[in-house]
This record gives C-alpha cells, sequence and structure tokens, in this order.
C-alpha cells in the first residue's frame, strides 16, 4: 500500500461502503502487521476472513506500550507518544506518514466544524506542551498555522492574556475556537468569566492529567459553560494510538468520521457480538491507522446507540488512566 492509497481509503470511504474498505485493509494487514498476526493465531482468530463484526481482531491498546506496531513497508516518518500519567509507560505510534494524519484530522475537522481558516484559535493545552511527540499538539500547530487571525496562539499558564484575547474576540464578534484539556479550563474559569459569547467554541479534550479530582461530564460542563458564558461544551474524542477523531458537540454524543467506526463489545468476552445501546468495552476501527494498527481493542467503557453515535463512560476498573476522555459518566 502507498501513501496516496491510503489517502484515498479515507476520502473514499463512506458510512455505507465501511464495511467493504474495512475488510480491505484488514487483508493488507493481515500480511504485513506481524503482530496481528501472531496475535490472531494465539487467540484462535479465523485468519482468513472476518465474516461478520463478532470476529474482528481487536488488538489491546496496551500493544503500543509493548510493540513497535507498524507494517513492514517502510519507516516510520515520526513517533508520537502518550502522556504516561501514571507511570506505567507511554503509548509509542509509529505514524508511517504525516500527510495521512493530516489528510484525516482535516477530513474530519471540517465535517463537523468551520474550516480554521475562518477562526481565531487559541490552546489551553499546558500538559500536551510540556512534553514532546504530542499528536495533539501536532494537530493544534497546523490549526493555528491556517488561521488568518492574528491572535491565534497556545497559552501556557498565561490566563489573563488569555482572558484579554477572549475579551477582544467576543467584542469583534469573532468565531473563535478555544481548544483546552479539562483541568485547565477549570483553572481558567476560577477566576476569569466571560458571558454571552454565542460565537465562542470551548472544546475539551478530556484528562485531568492527575491534576484535579474526577468529575462527571455534566458537572463538568455545566461549570464550564457558566464560566465561559456558552450553551454547551463541545468534546473531542481522541488518543495517541489514533489518526482519527471522534467529536461531540455539546450533547455528550460523539460522532465518527465516515473512515472510522466504534463498536462497544462485552467487557469479558472479544467474540460476543457488538452491543446496541448497552455499556461495554470500546473498540475502534480507524482505517486512517493503514500502516500502524486499525482494530484496536481499548480501555474505555461506552454506550453506542442505534444511529452510530458512543457515549464514553469511563475507564474499565483494571486500566490505568489515560490522557484522553477519562471522564465518568
Amino acid at each position: 500500500m502507498k501513501v496516496s492509497d491510503s489517502i484515498d481509503l479515507i476520502t473514499s470511504t463512506s458510512y455505507a461502503n465501511f464495511r467493504e474498505k474495512a475488510l480491505e485493509v484488514y487483508r493488507y494487514q493481515y500480511h504485513h502487521l506481524p503482530s496481528l498476526q501472531l496475535f490472531m493465531r494465539l487467540t484462535g482468530f479465523d485468519p482468513e476472513w472476518p465474516q461478520n463484526q463478532n470476529t474482528w481482531p481487536f488488538l489491546p491498546i496496551s500493544f503500543f506500550k509493548t510493540t513497535e506496531l507498524k507494517t513492514t513497508e517502510g519507516e516510520a516518518e515520526i513517533q508520537f507518544f502518550s502522556s504516561s500519567t501514571t507511570g506505567k509507560g507511554a503509548s509509542r505510534h509509529a505514524v508511517h506518514s504525516l500527510a495521512v494524519y493530516e489528510h484525516s484530522f482535516r477530513s474530519a475537522w471540517r465535517l463537523f466544524y468551520p474550516e480554521p481558516e475562518a477562526l481565531c484559535v487559541l490552546c489551553l493545552l499546558p500538559s500536551y506542551l510540556e512534553r514532546d511527540g504530542s499528536s495533539l499538539i501536532y494537530m493544534a500547530e497546523d490549526f493555528l498555522k491556517r488561521s488568518s487571525d492574528a491572535d491565534s496562539g497556545f497559552f501556557l499558564y498565561e490566563h489573563d492574556a488569555l482572558f484579554n484575547v477572549l475579551q477582544k474576540k467576543k467584542q469583534e464578534g469573532k468565531a473563535t475556537l478555544l481548544l483546552g484539556v479539562s483541568y485547565a479550563l477549570l483553572d481558567f474559569v476560577e477566576n476569569h468569566q466571560l458571558s454571552d459569547f454565542p460565537e465562542l467554541i470551548v472544546m475539551e479534550t478530556g484528562g485531568m492529567k492527575g491534576r484535579r479530582k474526577e468529575m462527571i461530564r455534566e458537572e463538568l460542563h455545566a461549570v464550564l459553560t457558566a464560566g465561559f458564558g456558552v450553551e454547551k461544551i463541545h468534546s473531542e474524542y481522541g488518543m495517541t494510538e489514533l489518526l482519527s477523531q471522534a467529536y461531540s458537540q455539546g450533547d455528550g454524543l460523539f460522532h465518527c468520521p465516515p473512515w472510522m467506526k466504534v463498536i462497544v463489545k462485552d467487557q469479558n468476552d472479544p467474540f460476543s457480538a457488538p452491543l446496541i445501546n448497552k455499556r461495554g468495552r470500546i473498540c475502534i476501527i480507524d482505517l486512517a491507522n493503514a500502516f500502524s494498527c486499525a482494530f484496536i481493542e481499548t480501555e474505555d467503557l461506552g454506550i453506542v446507540h442505534e444511529d452510530g453515535s458512543f457515549e464514553v463512560l469511563g475507564r474499565l476498573d483494571h486500566s490505568d488512566m489515560r490522557g484522553c476522555n477519562v471522564m465518568v459518566s
């Protein structure tokens, strides 16, 4: 598979033809991803053809901590690393092509939101800026480069400066995106309050990073809506191990782009049928991960609804806390 093939795969995948495209990626990875072959032999999955969603071979996400998951074709252009919040080791994602990642996150974003060129982009991501190898920072930097607003930028702990920019954008009536990690957004609104700013999109990326006590989503969003003067708080569901993201536009329901699919399975049975409207372990097929691993069993609990939207309920009890969406609902 070439980089151009992977980009074309993202572009050509629809909700209707997802299964066909997923099988294409599965066949490629079965022959070019040794860890997938070994996993299937050891677990007894049918190696030739997953006949239905019950037999998709989802690799445990912990493999990203112990194994370099990449296909045998070519070297990685960049390595992304997780935050390793609990000190149990960071996940490592060997990304074959940044062009694929850029095509994925740009295409997904424009499905749900205005292009960054039309926004003032403000980023409150201190814990991500303070380490190297963050895929979220790479995406945020891309948004900032594409924004035409001179006030766009990163803010570490400069809350007063951020408040002044937000006040300025409110007076201008400028469409503004504030992308922030949950604990930093809470820190901000403890000392700074806005009101009546309908042009502002506040998007939390989840995660208290051990800095604050975990909160249920409703409580967190209630504090943030009051503090920022907005009607709702948006959310991103992404992680180091994925090259795609799902988004919630304020109702707690996440929606995937066409080349990404979330399935919920019984947390104790990897062969179980997908669950609808029942809580279970979140499994993800991300076709943008064609050169790493497209079939991932996460350590998140969730519910998938009949329309394909999903909720994130928290973490499995035995799992270490992670830097993605770890709020318990």
